[in-house]
């Protein structure tokens, strides 16, 4: 028979995920391009927040007609120990004289891009892992707390709040969110996409130039990954 009983917990299939790494930033500049990506140390939360598609009942002729659901939006808080000289002024900083900043001057946008890590019940964290890539990201003002040195120091963390505007996606509605996982994708693929991503060092390239790292579009990521498929 064709049918067979649902078999739970098996071997190799007990995933979850943890951790994350590899975070990139990608300013904007002032001809609405993304710049060359930056690495982001010291990272220690990426935190999603989807708002919107909420329902909204309709009812005629005594019943429940219909379901309208709002808009979906997409955002996240990041949260790390540091963030890149380059993300200052996405943080509404400018530095008129070196050593010196002001705030409360324009934020500019940014793409960012991060990894979770998949693990399983065999491979450990090995497994693999999930590539975000995140546009039209904006990071509204956040909280910093100083405290006295005692006898528990804590590294202070940082935290802000990202909001996004979506881009668009041939075929596709607008998004602001592309999600890679490593274990259902040509490895071959993913490496030519997080060679220009994370970019490429000169040495490993038998003599040819490095590639710097760079943020993708939609478009573009779909066309790399079907390419040769």
């Amino acid at each position: 028979m064709a049918n067979k009983r649902l078999i739970w917990d098996a071997v190799g299939e007990r995933l979850y995920e943890t951790g994350v790494d590899h975070g990139v930033l990608y300013v904007m500049g002032d001809n609405n391009t993304y710049g060359e990506g930056i690495a982001w140390n010291g990272l220690t939360a990426v935190n999603e927040s989807p708002s919107g598609a909420e329902s909204t009942a309709l009812y005629a002729d005594n019943i429940k007609y219909l379901n309208l659901l709002s808009a979906e939006e997409y955002g996240y808080t990041i949260e790390a120990y540091y963030s890149p000289e380059e993300f200052d002024q996405c943080d509404g900083l400018a530095s008129p004289v070196a050593g010196m900043t002001i705030g409360q001057q324009k934020r500019k946008m940014f793409g960012f891009v991060y990894r979770s890590l998949i693990g399983n019940d065999t491979d450990g964290q090995d497994h693999g892992y999930k590539l975000h890539i995140c546009y039209g990201c904006q990071a509204s003002p956040s909280e910093r707390n100083h405290q006295t040195v005692n006898d528990s120091p804590e590294a202070t963390t940082l935290s802000w709040t990202v909001t996004t505007t979506p881009v668009n996606v041939t075929g596709y509605k607008p998004t602001a969110s592309i999600v890679i996982d490593s274990t259902k994708i040509d490895p071959q693929k993913l490496t030519a996409l997080e060679d220009v991503l994370f970019g490429k060092d000169p040495t490993t390239m038998g003599g040819e130039d490095g590639v710097a790292p760079k943020l993708l579009m939609p478009d573009e990521v779909i066309n790399l990954l079907k390419a040769g498929g």
